[in-house]
């Protein structure tokens, strides 16, 4: 799903471009598709992810701990952004998105896009590693299947390669039990984890045109792995969740035995914390209105930050490039506990005009947005302001970013996180129109960020772009 520039090189750029499309698309679909299916059994091999119930979402960060399967890798350390949906026939589950292919009260099988949490270090190359191809994180497409029952839940998965690295394939299977102590929800889990050949030899063996006097040459072959974990969730109120947990993987012979491979077992460990919409904690709109939203925006050397705090609204680039979208939106809350706060889902399609600097491309966005409107004035003309967090998908990585990229001399990603600041007022209050008091025009931000070059999952990327716009909005 995010790649980073070595691993571009190495990969086929058809199967990369087929594989992040499908991600953009499902996670599309998982805003806008109807609710109805209870979310019985948690996601299999879960890291710090938090189940969500029948038609929720949440949003939420985790850091991750992971000692190196590398010899003299150390400690890993990485932000993992939390997106997370359960819909009737999509989801979102932290590193992947899919599709229900078969759902039952107890029963599921899916389809899905997964990242793969495996690679060389992209900070600090070990001396075990020196001289040696890089091996990036990868991207699989997969299957699974969960069934639950009083004792646990049984799952298997089968994934596949599908970013032009490895190109190799991986069967898991496993058990799995929840328990609940108050506001206590535990989830111990044993996976066994068959590897093929072609999978541990790209991430754990050493070609012979790699080999040195004291690193030879080595293919570690198939195996299967053994991992135990225990996963966390604790209610600290009726949204907000403290999630985390643990694991320890035992790996495989041949691959205990690469001269590259630190032959201990591997842990790691997650910790975050994250916000739950599912409607069982407020009363779902049961009539929730289609949101339609049209903008058209300039490029901006301006900070996000600079145009939120009212400091610069600059949109005098030296590229004047140009955006135009079309976002399509649900209600998820309104009137949370009673405060003039409402929370809202959008997934749009952005136009990026690039003015001849390179060819036009399309952007994918998702995002869930909060609304403030407790203004004193707002009886009279109501004021929003909004924040949206989600993520974005670009065809083309857009020329702004790719060029400040290139001068830092920094990577870039087409997959990156999303902020949507904005400021509206209704037209309908403004112009004395009831019927048109749910039409807003306003000013927004659309930015694309790597969150300080501390996630993995997007491509390590310090940096970004923003983009100015004006905006119409309303109700169907």
């Amino acid at each position: 799903m995010v790649v980073n520039k070595v691993e571009c090189e190495a990969m086929s750029s058809g199967s990369r471009h087929a594989v992040q499309a499908a991600a953009a698309v499902a996670l599309c679909l998982s805003l806008l598709t109807p609710h109805g299916w209870a979310a019985e059994v948690t996601p299999p091999i879960v890291a710090a992810a938090m189940p969500v119930a029948k038609g929720g979402a949440g949003l939420g960060v985790a850091t991750r701990f992971e000692s190196s399967a590398y010899r003299g890798g150390g400690t890993r350390n990485d932000l993992v952004p939390l997106y997370l949906y359960e819909g009737e026939r999509a989801f979102i589950e932290a590193y992947r998105v899919g599709l229900k292919l078969e759902k039952s009260h107890d029963t599921r099988f899916d389809a899905f896009v997964g990242y793969r949490f495996e690679g060389f270090p992209y900070d600090r190359i070990p001396a075990s590693l020196a001289g040696m191809a890089n091996r990036g994180p990868g991207v699989d497409i997969g299957l699974g299947y969960q069934r639950h029952h009083e004792w646990g839940t049984l799952f298997g998965e089968v994934l596949t390669d599908a970013a032009g690295g490895s190109g190799g394939s991986e069967i898991r299977g496993g058990y799995r039990y929840d328990w609940k102590f108050g506001k206590l929800q535990l989830q111990p889990q044993l996976t066994l984890a068959w590897r093929d050949a072609r999978l541990n030899n790209y991430y754990y063996g050493v070609r012979s045109s790699e080999a040195t006097a004291t690193r030879p040459a080595f293919e570690p072959g198939g195996g299967v792995n053994a991992e135990l974990g225990l996963s966390a969730a604790y209610r600290l109120s009726n949204r907000w969740r403290l999630i985390g947990g643990v694991s320890a993987r035992h790996w495989s012979s041949g691959v205990r035995a690469s001269p590259i491979v630190d032959k201990r077992t591997q842990l790691a460990a997650q910790i975050g914390l994250a916000y739950d919409f599912s409607p069982e904690h407020e009363a779902w709109p049961t009539d929730r209105p289609l949101i339609v939203k049209a903008l058209y925006g300039k490029s901006s050397d301006c900070d996000v930050a600079q145009v939120m705090l009212l400091k610069c609204f600059s949109t005098n680039t030296v590229d004047q490039t140009r955006v135009t979208s079309l976002e399509l939106g649900r209600p998820f809350v309104e009137g949370l506990n009673g405060w003039p706060l409402d929370f809202v889902g959008y997934v749009g399609l952005l136009r990026h005009s690039e003015r001849g600097l390179q060819e036009d491309s399309w952007q994918a966005n998702a995002y869930i947005k909060a609304y403030y409107y407790g203004f004193p004035w707002s009886n009279s003309v109501r004021t929003r302001l909004g924040l949206g967090v989600g993520v974005s998908y670009a065809n083309r990585v857009p020329y702004v970013e790719a060029r400040d990229q290139l001068a830092r001399g920094r990577s870039s990603s087409r997959l990156l996180n999303y902020l949507d600041p904005s400021i509206d007022i209704s037209l309908g209050d403004l112009i004395g129109v009831k019927s048109m008091g749910e039409t807003y025009v306003g000013l927004g931000v659309s930015h694309r960020s790597g969150i300080f070059g501390t996630s993995r999952l997007l491509g390590n990327v310090n940096g970004g772009s923003n983009y100015i716009y004006s905006y119409v909005e309303w109700r169907m």
